[in-house]
């Protein structure tokens, strides 16, 4: 994201997505997508728009250019692609609320973004009465989950940079033993972003029986030998999310931890396999699944088996028994199963994949191993 707010793509990548969309529109017979803060924003416009109590939103009409209610002391980070919208700046003493209602009147189906603020609602509800309220993720969605060439090269590009920090993980080059759980967690941080990452997401590290809870939070937990460490994490660079998890085991693992990590493994890199396109995203998820619970590991397996990724870290399509949506070429996804035994260890091995004509692409590749580290 450059300095003015904006993905530096060129007008006509955001003219093309805008023209997607109203065609959608018309397929929905949706008049009008309202879009504050929030991912769909800055995939119409390259505006990543703040969350503060002062409102911004796209109103996108059926037919035409949008335009984007600012307020005017956040007008300049908006780099402007006027092809595509407008702007309309509002000052301290205007009415964002009237401004936006007046731009929509006289439509009948109105699309609101997932993330816009309940109070942009609340109020904007007696200003337009008779207006059926739907969900824009149903009009944009479908669009960003199918990624272009140059969206899968990003998530690569995030991806590849992701990598380089687990192999230094891999290879011992993050300390570890005699460190908090915070430090490590800080440590990668600061790898992902001189790797090129913009933004760290995330930095999961839970070591011995705390990597028995999957969104464990690190704290000052200090790093021991013959224990699991778990780490997950990612990151936004150039606008695009990436995701990994890898496990090391600090001295010899004992044989109920290497059985199970030959489980999770053997999983994982099965369920990698079976996201073809065609494939349903319950019978990838039941892929990692079936494998777990014929183990004996079925109960300790306590979350889907992946989501999707892109501008988000989490968005559609989600892996997860019940979305019988099938996978097109362009769906980006993680694949991470796990095993978490209560009060002993557990483990997660998680990949970003990509379905394509030619099979399922990996955006990430460093070993699936259990690193065994002194």
């Amino acid at each position: 994201m450059n300095s003015r707010g904006g993905s530096g793509l060129p007008s006509w990548v955001f003219e093309e997505r805008l023209v997607r969309v109203q065609q959608t529109m018309a397929e929905r017979d949706v008049d009008i997508v309202m879009l504050s803060v929030g991912h769909d924003l800055p995939y119409l416009t390259g505006y990543h728009a703040m969350p503060l109590e002062r409102l911004t939103m796209l109103v996108v009409p059926r037919e035409g250019t949008a335009t984007l209610v600012i307020p005017r002391l956040e007008e300049p980070r908006v780099t402007p692609h006027p092809t595509v919208f407008a702007t309309v700046p509002w000052n301290e003493t205007d009415d964002p609320i009237a401004l936006t209602a007046k731009l929509a009147k006289g439509a009948r189906r109105v699309a609101l973004g997932d993330q816009s603020w309940a109070r942009f609602l609340v109020e904007l509800l007696p200003l337009m009465p008779n207006v059926e309220w739907v969900r824009a993720v149903d009009v944009v969605g479908p669009l960003r989950r199918v990624k272009t060439a140059d969206e899968v090269a990003a998530l690569q590009r995030a991806g590849a940079a992701a990598d380089r920090v687990a192999a230094q993980l891999h290879a011992g080059a993050i300390p570890l033993i005699g460190r908090t759980e915070a430090q490590v967690s800080a440590d990668i941080s600061q790898r992902l972003l001189d790797e090129g990452h913009d933004v760290v997401n995330f930095a999961i590290v839970a070591a011995g029986d705390n990597a028995a809870s999957p969104h464990h939070h690190p704290g000052d937990r200090v790093i021991r030998a013959g224990e699991i460490v778990l780490c997950d994490f990612g990151g936004t660079m150039a606008d695009y999310c990436s995701d990994i998890t890898r496990c090391v085991y600090l001295g010899e693992p004992a044989p109920e931890v290497r059985d199970a990590y030959a489980v999770l493994k053997e999983a994982q890199a099965a369920s990698v396999a079976s996201a073809v396109i065609g494939a349903t995203c319950e019978s990838v998820d039941a892929t990692a699944r079936d494998i777990i619970a014929a183990a004996g590991y079925g109960e300790y397996f306590v979350h889907r088996t992946g989501h999707g990724i892109g501008m988000e870290a989490h968005e559609d399509p989600y892996i997860v028994s019940g979305n019988t949506e099938r996978l097109v070429a362009g769906h980006a996804f993680s694949i991470e199963p796990g095993i978490y035994i209560p009060g002993k260890f557990g483990m997660r091995l998680e990949d970003i994949v990509v379905a394509t004509t030619n099979g399922p692409l990996p955006m990430t590749a460093v070993s699936h191993d259990l690193f065994v580290l002194a």
